[in-house]
């Protein structure tokens, strides 16, 4: 089993930027990929970014140079930075973590995006 706590989430205006954390406990040795997703209102869940234990990134187009992932192994801590926020990037961010094929989500948190 993995707990995934996130935090960091808020309302900022547009063009500013947010830091979110997602500590994991638990199994946390079996994690391959942590990621986070976020859900707009009304919307489907959608992936934002994920990264691998050694290090690899995928991002979603609509946020490729303007979020950052990483992930301290040492801490069990995935972050995803978050800048020239845009209105449309407001959702409930939910973290991710993957072991084998099993899933463990976060509770959520939500970012607002002031225009």
């Amino acid at each position: 089993q993995v707990q995934l706590v996130e935090s960091g989430g808020g309302l900022v205006q547009a063009g500013e930027s947010l830091r979110l954390s997602c500590a994991a406990s638990g199994s946390t040795e079996s994690i391959n990929r942590m990621g986070w997703y976020r859900q707009a209102p009304g919307k489907q869940r959608e992936l934002v970014a994920t990264i691998y234990t050694l290090g690899s990134t995928n991002y979603a187009d609509s946020v490729k140079g303007r979020f950052t992932i990483s992930r301290d192994n040492a801490k069990n801590t995935a972050y995803l930075q978050m800048n020239s926020l845009k209105p449309e990037d407001t959702a409930v961010y939910y973290c991710n973590a993957r072991t084998g094929v099993t899933y463990y989500w976060g509770q959520g948190t939500q970012v607002t995006v002031s225009s």
